[in-house]
């Protein structure tokens, strides 16, 4: 396909800033360098029509951690490591409820819970004797314990087979569509210039320019933002950034749904919510760890036989005969450490990703991150 000159001269040229991934990162940096240089012109370049990796693919929680997690994380990285990466977390979400408003992010502050089988139950009381410490070591962030041991709630939403819950007031959850389109609504009123379709296949500094190589044609900008997350590696092979794929599903709606909030299971490698009268069910990455780190979007049989029998057997054990109303992928990035890379590669190319499958809570953070750096540089 060619060029014309009208969409060279309108859409390609003299491009200050250009972004490449209109997720929740992306469009938070090119909403941030509006708000920094006005007069700029960035445009953000998306190769799918909408955002393709996890940013309107994902579970929609609004969360930082469950204590196995957070107390696994302290088993491999310093106090310090952890406080900060959940600080973040936490951060980022109060950000991104200050920047789009608590509305038009669907955003409701349900609760969280952790669910432990009886076959857990040894993981259950370590946990359980570390509660105490966990509360206190994030009492400055929170201001208040986080966790509390709260079993009644197995009764209250109708669980089979679990046997204890740990229950967080502090998490939430949001409707992603909505979030994400009211987060293209503010970029495109703060004159940003979003071009959807745009396969880019490479990114080199070029003296003080960047050339962005297309499939017909090259585009030249002032500075790149790589903000691709698990597809970051295609552009830049020396990250340690991998693809990690996240298979859920949906059902159809569900008369007298007892389940409201968002929850965790098996230290965190399923997780599920309701949606109005619907619960949405993902997880199962650590039944096939290998081809699970991948950035092909494709459902397997193993994961999603294994979603279904724990939302019949665990989830749902009172009702009968739920219907699956849609199932999907998301691409996360992950790496060998649970923080984000935001780093200046070359003088004009930066990259802020691996969100470790916390791109909500963090997100657009780390897109005001990527463009302090930037801006410090400038």
């Amino acid at each position: 396909m060619h060029v014309s000159f009208w969409e060279q001269e309108s859409f390609y040229n003299n491009i200050d800033y250009a972004i490449i991934g209109s997720g929740i990162v992306g469009l938070s940096a090119a909403i941030e360098l509006k708000s920094k240089f006005p007069k700029a012109k960035v445009v953000v370049l998306e190769k799918g029509f909408l955002s393709s990796g996890a940013s309107t693919k994902n579970a929609g929680f609004a969360c930082f951690g469950s204590p196995t997690e957070t107390l696994d994380d302290l088993s491999i990285m310093s106090e310090k490591e952890v406080f900060t990466i959940i600080e973040k977390r936490w951060e980022g979400l109060l950000n991104l409820r200050k920047l789009l408003g608590e509305e038009n992010l669907g955003f409701e502050q349900l609760g969280s819970c952790e669910l432990f089988t009886a076959a857990d139950e040894g993981i259950y009381l370590k946990t359980v004797e570390k509660l105490h410490y966990l509360n206190n070591f994030l009492k400055p962030i929170f201001k208040e314990d986080v966790f509390v041991c709260k079993d009644e709630l197995i009764v209250e939403f109708g669980f089979k087979n679990i046997a204890h819950v740990i229950y967080n007031k502090f998490e939430g959850q949001i409707d992603t569509g909505k979030a994400m389109k009211s987060l293209l609504k503010l970029a495109q009123e703060k004159d940003v210039e979003i071009i959807n379709g745009i396969n880019v296949n490479s990114v080199n500094q070029n003296n003080n320019k960047v050339v962005i190589g297309l499939e017909n044609f090259n585009i030249e900008t002032g500075n790149v933002i790589i903000a691709t997350n698990g597809f970051a590696k295609q552009l830049l092979p020396e990250l340690d950034v991998e693809p990690a794929r996240a298979q859920v599903l949906i059902t159809k709606p569900i008369e007298g749904l007892k389940l409201k909030g968002t929850f965790h299971y098996k230290q965190g490698y399923y997780y599920f919510r309701n949606v109005g009268n619907r619960v949405l069910f993902g997880g199962g990455r650590n039944l096939a760890f290998e081809t699970e780190n991948t950035s092909e979007f494709k459902l397997t049989p193993i994961i999603q036989n294994k979603l279904n029998q724990l939302l019949t057997e665990v989830i749902l054990p009172y009702k009968k005969n739920v219907e699956i109303e849609m199932r999907w992928v998301g691409i996360m990035g992950v790496g060998n450490k649970k923080t984000t890379l935001v780093k200046q590669i070359e003088n004009n190319i930066y990259c802020a990703v691996r969100m470790g499958g916390m791109g909500v809570a963090i997100g657009s953070l780390i897109g005001k991150e990527v463009v302090v750096l930037l801006a410090n540089k400038e």
